[in-house]
């Protein structure tokens, strides 16, 4: 996952959905994976969500990540 834009003070994690979006959170986000009709193909949606709790940002867009589920960190300490 690369650096997009600067994190706001705020965020505590930053994780990375299936599609390459890069996010920061206020609260420890949760996992998602939908699946979603489009014209007559499935378009699997894989990535993290806010759980309703805490802010989030959307920082920017990197390329598809298979490995999204490895993506999620916890920003300072």
């Amino acid at each position: 996952m690369t650096e997009h834009g600067a994190a706001p003070d705020w965020a505590r994690w930053r994780a990375q959905d299936a599609d390459g979006a890069i996010w920061v959170f206020e609260a420890e986000p949760l996992e998602h994976e939908q699946r979603r009709w489009v014209a007559v193909r499935r378009h699997p949606q894989r990535g993290w969500y806010e759980n309703e709790v805490g802010r989030r940002l959307r920082l920017g867009q990197g390329a598809p990540n298979p490995d999204w589920r490895l993506t999620l960190v916890r920003l300072g300490a």
